[in-house]
């Protein structure tokens, strides 16, 4: 059985309120257009989460809203705010849908990414994971908490730029 996870970083916040919280920071223009694209993309590629793992910020969830997927089931837990590589597997580990769209910050999801599948692709920002970045990685696995270390296998690495170019 093949579990597919699509890994994907909050799109481009607004520093536009210095007086807000981090975890309070919406999108900005170009975060809102580039979540957009990505939702395209994703559903063009056939892409589509049964299941949603997100952070709780208002970053995270704005650019899950602007993807414009439905899934059975969404999640948005603190667990995954500024998590750790490490959290992030653990959060993963518990998944049960079969497609998987997490949604994080860095640098953790920099750290995952390049921890959790076999080789990384051959793409220049893939170790710096910019936002709104989004890999697809396949995990020959019956059930999410075999997947580990080094076991995925990308299949895609996609960035806004190049949809909206």
């Amino acid at each position: 059985m093949t579990l597919t996870l699509i890994l994907t970083r909050h799109a481009k916040s607004s520093w536009g309120d210095p007086g807000l919280p981090d975890h309070a920071r919406p999108l900005n223009k170009r975060g809102r257009a580039s979540a957009e694209a990505m939702g395209i993309w994703l559903k063009k590629h056939g892409l589509l989460p049964d299941q949603v793992l997100s952070s709780s910020s208002q970053r995270t969830r704005e650019t899950y809203q602007r993807m414009a997927l439905t899934a059975r089931s969404t999640t948005f837990t603190d667990d995954l705010y500024h998590a750790s590589a490490q959290q992030i597997l653990n959060e993963v580990n518990h998944a049960t849908g079969q497609t998987v769209l997490l949604l994080g910050h860095n640098p953790g999801m920099a750290e995952f990414a390049g921890q959790i599948v076999q080789a990384p692709p051959d793409a220049e920002r893939f170790h710096d994971y910019p936002t709104c970045a989004t890999t697809v990685i396949t995990f020959d696995a019956p059930k999410w908490d075999e997947v580990d270390w080094h076991s995925g296998l990308v299949q895609d690495f996609i960035l806004p730029r190049q949809l909206l170019e």
